[in-house]
């Protein structure tokens, strides 16, 4: 039987691959990414019923199985995340694939087809070393949170617009920035992935008010979140609480 972060690899590279191949089709825009969603979810769901089809899935594509309250095993998916910036041609969007069992994220992939990468929680990513020059804070490309504001002025660093909430995760990983921060509404499906890899490669991850990230609860709203490298943790936490 392969290892479950194995099968995470597996489904996210099976909706990576089919958005890819629908992405170079005739849809653009919404009727792309609605084509999208629908088919990276089944994409997903024919490797884990294939694989582990005793598990419950909790994906933003789908009615909330609420056996998911009571079950041991939990893949959380969101099937696109970044469903604008797939549309719009970019590379900044990711699938996400995560397993929460016995109470933690315990595997996740996540892939960023527009870059041909996977990222896994084992073996897990390398963190760069941090270039010279200002800390980097992924935002938003639309809509920047005020705690961002308030990070950048407290570290003097510079905000770096970003697509999806995934990306904007694993984009600390990469050593492409070094800190995520997000308020304003986000769900479970959002943030597991990227966060169990985040985890993984020895970044910090929590709510904006230090407290855990805690997956596979009733509500599926967990709507801010803080990624970083560790050191600049306490600095970041009192600038927020600051506010």
């Amino acid at each position: 039987m392969p290892a479950d972060v194995t099968v995470a690899e597996r489904a996210a590279r099976a909706a990576a691959g089919v958005l890819l191949r629908l992405r170079n089709g005739d849809l653009t825009g919404r009727p792309l990414g609605d084509a999208g969603d629908a088919a990276a979810q089944r994409a997903i769901l024919e490797v884990l019923a294939a694989e582990r089809p005793d598990d419950v899935v909790f994906s933003e594509e789908a009615v909330d199985d609420r056996r998911r309250l009571t079950a041991d095993r939990v893949w959380i998916v969101d099937p696109l995340d970044g469903t604008r910036e797939y549309g719009e041609g970019r590379a900044d969007w990711a699938v996400h694939v995560a397993l929460w069992s016995d109470g933690d994220l315990t595997a996740a992939a996540v892939a960023l087809p527009g870059l041909a990468e996977v990222l896994l929680t084992a073996p897990a990513p390398t963190v760069p070393d941090r270039p010279q020059g200002p800390v980097r804070i992924a935002v938003s490309r639309t809509r920047p949170p005020a705690e961002a504001a308030a990070v950048a002025a407290a570290l003097g660093a510079e905000l770096v617009p970003l697509g999806s909430a995934g990306y904007k995760a694993v984009a600390v990983a990469r050593g492409e920035v070094d800190v995520y921060v997000h308020s304003g509404g986000q769900y479970q499906w959002d943030s597991a992935a990227p966060v169990a890899v985040a985890r993984a490669a020895g970044l910090r991850t929590c709510r904006l008010d230090g407290s855990p990230l805690v997956y596979n609860q009733p509500d599926p709203s967990l709507p801010d979140l803080l990624i970083c490298r560790p050191e600049l943790t306490e600095t970041i936490l009192t600038a927020i609480l600051a506010r």
